[in-house]
């Protein structure tokens, strides 16, 4: 038997010590050093290694490029995130908590792809054969077509997938998989990086899809090395909280379309069902006549979406005042908090201030600023901001309200959900036409704002 032997690994560039360290030499990152076994026999033992492909290289204008071919996945949603669809030979990885619904809405797909009469491979190296069909079953799915492989020697699974010549394929999930000829664990840098490799080569040679399901850290980044999200074609998170009904699909990376696109899901006793009203399902719930709450229309890639901004600003009784923020970067909305004080004349010193995106969105454009501090100004005095009322545009640190892009689209959005009074910069407004029975209101300033909206404070 051969002896093991323990080595340290770095999990985000693969750099390999003999000892312990808590900065990275090679990429620099901290408490990244992770102990790992080998045994020595393997050590010695180099890791067959494939030959290319074997292609002589060509002038760029000699290479044909063809028509891109979108496959749809059932799910719109997942379509729009993806960019189109699912495009042949790509890789792609999706990563989540545990919990969150990958393996459910991979499972609804491959459903999806096998009725539309394509090859459909599932391989797990999580669950038994067993335990995908209890949950095809759930999803209606039990009866498709799809062929399911249990298992995680990526040898056995590459034999596997040359010998049925998939369309489509699904790895549940890479940290599971591992090459035997390697004596580290399964989840280890080198196990996940040549898994991964492997996988890469068959998709771009076989022009096979395939989706790999990726394990996530405490952290919420992707576990593994970072280099597995270099390798791959598209990289998508699922967010979501596993007390509400509603999951996010955002796309971080994607060489076939906009990294900026957004997919709504509803989870569901019978799975994932795409949301294809996302503003009116985000505003259905929203408090009528309350202080303290402000609508919203911004951009996630090319969709407008209504949100609604909420704030509480209540009396301190700390020596600090709080400042809780919940979907917004906390350091932007001190800066704002801060202009309020400044220019508007609110005293924020002595007040705390808790901030709420409802619906459990993140949102990361300078066109919510405006919004936000009206629904400061509103709980600040305790006046409501009037129902058809929305408001959008970035705000500066001299209280001025800045230009923000494709205003026409967002009005149309307010347009169709019964908006008729747009707060919005009076330089985008002056470039566009109201539509009917739509009113933009323009302002330089947020006191002129405030001013509009009748959101002064009396002293």
């Amino acid at each position: 038997m051969a002896k093991k032997k323990v080595s340290f690994q770095c999990t985000a560039c693969g750099y390999e010590t003999l000892r312990w360290l808590g900065k990275c030499p090679e990429c620099g990152a901290w408490n990244t050093i992770e102990e790992i076994m080998v045994q020595e026999a393997e050590i010695a033992k180099p890791l067959k290694q494939r030959g290319g492909t074997g292609s002589s290289a060509m002038p760029m204008r000699e290479i044909e490029t063809g028509n891109q071919v979108y496959t749809s996945s059932g799910l719109p949603e997942l379509d729009r995130v993806l960019g189109g669809g699912i495009v042949e030979g790509a890789l792609m990885l999706v990563g989540g908590d545990p919990g969150i619904g990958k393996s459910t809405l991979l499972l609804q797909v491959c459903d999806h792809l096998c009725k539309a009469g394509k090859r459909v491979l599932y391989v797990s190296g999580e669950e038994s054969a067993r335990q995908i069909k209890l949950r095809a079953q759930r999803l209606g799915a039990q009866n498709s077509e799809m062929m399911v492989l249990a298992e995680n020697a990526m040898d056995q699974v590459e034999e596997k997938m040359k010998a049925y010549a998939p369309d489509f394929c699904v790895i549940d999930s890479i940290q599971t998989m591992y090459r035997p000829e390697m004596g580290s664990a399964p989840g280890s840098v080198s196990q996940v990086r040549e898994s991964a490799a492997l996988l890469m080569r068959y998709a771009k040679t076989e022009g096979c899809a395939i989706f790999l399901v990726g394990h996530v850290t405490k952290e919420g980044s992707l576990a593994g090395p970072r280099i597995l999200e270099h390798m791959v074609d598209v990289v998508l998170y699922f967010e979501g909280d596993h007390q509400h009904e509603y999951r996010l699909l955002r796309a971080v990376k994607n060489r076939f379309g906009s990294v900026n696109e957004l997919g709504i899901f509803e989870m569901t006793g019978s799975g994932m069902r795409p949301v294809k009203n996302p503003s009116e399902t985000l505003l259905s719930q929203r408090a009528k006549g309350a202080s303290g709450s402000c609508v919203f229309c911004g951009l996630e890639g090319s969709r407008p979406m209504l949100v609604d901004i909420q704030a509480l600003v209540t009396q301190s009784f700390n020596a600090v005042p709080r400042r809780t923020v919940d979907g917004m970067d906390s350091s932007r909305v001190m800066l704002l908090l801060a202009v309020m004080e400044k220019r508007a004349r609110l005293k924020m010193y002595n007040r705390d201030a808790y901030i709420n995106v409802a619906g459990g969105l993140s949102l990361s454009e300078p066109a919510a600023d405006l919004a936000l501090c009206m629904a400061v100004a509103s709980s600040y005095t305790d006046r409501p901001v009037p129902g058809d009322w929305a408001v959008m545009g970035e705000v500066g640190l001299a209280g001025e309200v800045r230009g923000i892009s494709q205003l026409e689209r967002r009005v149309a959005e307010c347009q169709r959900l019964g908006f008729t009074h747009i707060l919005c910069p009076r330089d985008s407004a002056r470039h566009i036409k109201a539509p009917e029975g739509v009113y933009l209101h323009g302002v330089d300033t947020v006191a002129q704002a405030m001013a509009v909206m009748d959101l002064l404070p009396s002293s």
